[in-house]
């Protein structure tokens, strides 16, 4: 008997085959000539100590090599709107697909800009409003603080049948604007006794403001204008003369020979110091504008930005205003509970997003929340949220460490949304250090093994159970759990906070122990940097290192960042006879062909920019004359290109011993970044490897109490361990360290703990711990006291 053959299955299909991102030989920053495969449709983690390559292969190479081939296929015209991408240095890149990159970069900090513009849930709220609040008032634009309301009439000329006709038309806006803050919910005041002193006259040096003083050409411009007696006190000014001097329209004059324009004192100094960001002015402008310039709540709309016409339009005895102030996760229930059927696609567009921010644990904000008061966490969650409920399949999804800011008990939820989000059939690439998220990778891939020139290669590639055997910096600290404290240390006195009620804190009195390293923690949004950053007062003998970003151009490096610069130019000059600035790239040093870039850039047009080194200087960034200097046998672009570790021995001893950059490169050893290159561009640092540096600057200030917001951002597992020891000494050498926290290893590390919570929002701003980590571990009451006591395996 013929048997039956069982059928052949179908040969898989030739469009299936494109299972893996392939990358051959890529090159960017430190990485060498690293090749990866990476599945798609999986979760894969990119792990390894910090500057050891993750962000360059990840970012720089595969994300922004597929953003640069989705923007070719837009027309030269559009390209020329969209900024330009290099191609990255890599051999080969195959099997890209489109990526939507979820980076901790923090949302504008235009103070238009609040959580309810940045994700859209202000626009579908401002239609619902115009279309079902009484009264009604207006187009969507009536609700929006970023409309002004105009209008005007006037003749328009036209022609009509061969002959030119005359018409009156008007016209007008209604926007929500308020007109008094113009929409920013603050008014700022000028303390008119900083700026000047009315006792004395111009002659006498009555302006206060820096560089109006000592006869210079801003002082001479006043003084000089013949609009007043420059002999006569400011006290004795008549209403005109008055006028001239603070509010005068620009007026062009000549003074001393010189055309100039005349501008009264105020809108002077809001133009040239007001309107610029308060982090980029030098230090003694930034002191002026802190105790010149007050912000108050606007009284006219209470801080609301809305005009009295947006207020007064509700929906069931809520308005516009009251609903961009309520908690999310409230206002989600509120929207919930509408029901209009001439609507209800937008109530369902709105409840999905409303949804989609208490999903991913941001239900405790509110959608007036100014945007730049976000932290880097949280802006990478709002990001997210747009993203959760897109119908986009086989796209990947790239994220910078986006447990950032979350709580142990937040991260599990994270987790969640990104396996959603690959079931989905996306590919998800996330750089992440935090062991629960490893834990749950398709594929693991480690760079490393050390930082900086000792990284840029693979030392691993497969899953969990291969990282924890494979002998890695990562796989061997994988399991690494602190240990609680036998003894602790004990306060020497105690900072005494009473009613704290900065944005959700509910009257908190609390005493923080100071001496010891004292750690607060809790959910996001508990309360912990409003009771942090609102009560501990900010001058002297409080050093507070936040999660700000550092600003600075690719001119910037660390040695100009840290002032270690300063005194090495000194060296150099003392050596050699010279004046200093000849070592400065940014000043007579400069190689005249690059002007001191050390690189020349050449603009294509619609096509990427091309930066190729100066032939000149080859790169050195000086002019050959000034490197013919030496110090200790180098020159000033080989102390450039020296690591910290280096360096540090370098000006130690011998003919280039200097003292004061000795102690600024000993101070960026102890937090561990002794890798950098003193030259290395702001631009290529990491995340922590920036927070860092900060941290080794703040160090140098004379102050007892160290307040530091998540210093273990960025860190890697073996890297905590080392700041561990940073705080500790910090600690022993007699300052108080004050730690906001959510890394288990410091908590168990810490001497006192204080725990906030129970919830975020409205269910948080509450004491619900203090007491040492051992405590907190047997009493077990709060969701910190759980997740600690499950670290340290209690």
């Amino acid at each position: 008997m013929a048997t039956k053959k069982d059928p052949q299955p179908p040969a898989p299909h030739v469009a299936d085959s494109h299972d893996l991102i392939r990358v051959h030989g890529a090159r960017v920053n430190n990485l060498k000539d690293v090749s990866v495969e990476i599945p798609k449709r999986r979760l894969t983690v990119f792990t390894g100590v910090s500057g050891s390559g993750k962000s360059s292969l990840v970012f720089d190479t595969i994300a922004a090599e597929s953003q640069r081939l989705i923007n070719e296929t837009y027309s030269a015209f559009v390209q020329g709107f969209m900024p330009t991408l290099a191609r990255p240095e890599v051999d080969v890149l195959d099997g890209l697909t489109t990526a939507i990159i979820v980076d901790q970069q923090r949302l504008g900090a235009d103070p238009r800009s609040t959580v309810g513009t940045a994700t859209d849930a202000n626009a579908m709220l401002r239609i619902l409003f115009s279309r079902l609040g009484k009264p009604h008032i207006g187009s969507p634009k009536a609700f929006s603080f970023n409309v002004a309301s105009i209008s005007g009439a006037g003749a328009v000329t036209m022609e009509r049948a061969g002959q030119k006709v005359k018409e009156r038309r008007s016209f007008s806006i209604t926007g929500g604007m308020c007109p008094r803050c113009e929409g920013r919910g603050a008014v700022t005041d000028l303390d008119l006794t900083q700026l000047y002193d009315d006792s004395k006259s111009l002659s006498q040096g009555a302006i206060t403001v820096p560089g109006y003083t000592g006869g210079g050409w801003n002082s001479r411009l006043y003084s000089e204008s013949g609009f007043f007696d420059p002999d006569k006190p400011i006290r004795r000014f008549t209403k005109k003369e008055l006028h001239d001097f603070l509010h005068r329209e620009p007026t062009r004059m000549k003074i001393a020979g010189i055309n100039m324009t005349y501008e009264g004192l105020i809108p002077r100094i809001q133009k040239s110091m007001l309107a610029k960001d308060r982090e980029g002015m030098q230090p003694h402008i930034r002191e002026f504008v802190d105790r010149a310039v007050t912000f108050t709540t606007c009284p006219d709309c209470e801080g609301t930005r809305l005009n009295e016409g947006a207020r007064s339009s509700k929906i069931k005895r809520i308005s516009i205003a009251d609903a961009c102030a309520m908690q999310i996760s409230d206002l989600a229930k509120w929207v919930g509970a509408l029901d209009e059927p001439s609507v209800a696609p937008l109530l369902t567009a709105l409840r999905q997003t409303l949804d989609s921010f208490v999903e991913i644990g941001l239900g405790y904000l509110s959608l007036n929340r100014p945007a730049g008061t976000l932290s880097g966490g949280e802006a990478q969650r709002v990001k997210m949220i747009r993203h959760l409920g897109s119908s986009l399949t086989d796209t990947t999804y790239v994220f910078d460490e986006p447990t950032i800011g979350l709580h142990p008990h937040d991260i599990q939820r994270m987790n969640d949304l990104l396996l959603q989000l690959r079931d989905k059939g996306n590919t998800v690439l996330v750089v992440e250090h935090k062991p629960e998220t490893i834990a749950i990778a398709d594929h693991i891939v480690d760079l490393g093994p050390g930082a900086g020139t000792a990284g840029g290669t693979v030392c691993f590639e497969g899953t969990v159970e291969g990282l924890r055997t494979g002998g890695t910096i990562t796989g061997r600290h994988f399991d690494d759990r602190a240990a609680l404290k036998e003894t602790v240390r004990k306060p020497t006195c105690t900072l005494e906070i009473r009613g704290a009620t900065a944005h959700n804190l509910r009257n908190v009195d609390v005493d923080i122990p100071l001496g010891v390293l004292a750690v607060v923690t809790g959910v996001a949004g508990s309360g912990k940097s409003s009771l942090v950053h609102g009560s501990i007062p900010h001058g002297e003998g409080v050093v507070s290192v936040d999660q700000s970003p550092i600003r600075g151009s690719r001119r910037s490096n660390p040695a100009t960042y840290t002032g270690l610069l300063d005194p090495i130019r000194k060296a150099f000059a003392k050596v050699n006879g010279v004046k200093p600035a000849l070592f400065s790239a940014n000043s007579e040093g400069a190689c005249p062909n690059c002007n001191g870039a050390g690189v020349i850039y050449t603009d294509l047009a619609m096509m990427a920019g091309v930066a190729a080194p100066c032939e000149e200087c080859e790169g050195k960034r000086f002019q050959a004359a000034v490197l013919d200097y030496h110090l200790g046998g180098r020159d000033i672009s080989e102390v450039l290109a020296m690591s910290v570790t280096e360096a540090e021995e370098f000006f130690g001893a011998g003919e280039a011993r200097t003292p004061a950059a000795h102690k600024i490169l000993e101070r960026l050893a102890e937090v561990g970044l002794g890798y950098l290159t003193l030259g290395q561009p702001l631009t290529t640092l990491s995340g922590g490897e920036r927070q860092r540096l900060k941290l080794a600057t703040h160090m140098a200030e004379k102050g007892g109490v160290y307040v530091l917001d998540e210093p273990t951002t960025g860190l890697h597992l073996a890297d905590v361990e080392q700041l561990l020891g940073l705080l500790d000494r910090l600690v022993d050498s007699g300052k108080s360290v004050i730690v906001v926290e959510h890394h288990q290893a410091v908590m168990a590390h810490a001497d006192w703990i204080i725990d906030l919570g129970p919830g975020a929002g409205h269910d948080g701003g509450r004491i619900v711990f203090e007491g040492t980590p051992a405590d907190l571990v047997a009493d077990r009451s709060t969701l910190t006291g759980q997740h600690l006591a499950a670290y340290v395996g209690n």
